[in-house]
């Protein structure tokens, strides 16, 4: 199942808030969850730019692709016939720290 990372950085912002963003009933374009489709449900709520939602988007996956680095990493290590120490990220990879 692929990670809605929309909803995961729309998490990060407003964090004072519960339930601060929802989505459009009538909406434009392919996807009802879409940046263009986010309506506030907190009037004191500010929304973020697109790009500051794009930004943040980009940094989950890139945490997402070094945790799946770091876990493949360590498996080969553990693989190979010399072991070399493994890093604090690649251990943490494999026994989900």
């Amino acid at each position: 199942m692929e990670k809605d990372y929309l909803q995961l950085a729309l998490q990060s912002f407003n964090t004072d808030k519960n339930n601060w963003y929802g989505w459009k009933k009538d909406y434009t374009g392919n996807e009802r969850m879409s940046y263009e489709n986010i309506v506030l449900n907190d009037s004191t709520a500010t929304l973020p730019s697109k790009a500051d939602v794009d930004a943040k988007i980009q940094e989950l996956k890139d945490a997402d692709a070094d945790k799946v680095s770091a876990r493949t990493s360590a498996i080969n290590k553990l693989k190979g016939a010399t072991y070399s120490a493994l890093t604090d990220a690649e251990a943490k990879a494999l026994f989900g720290e």
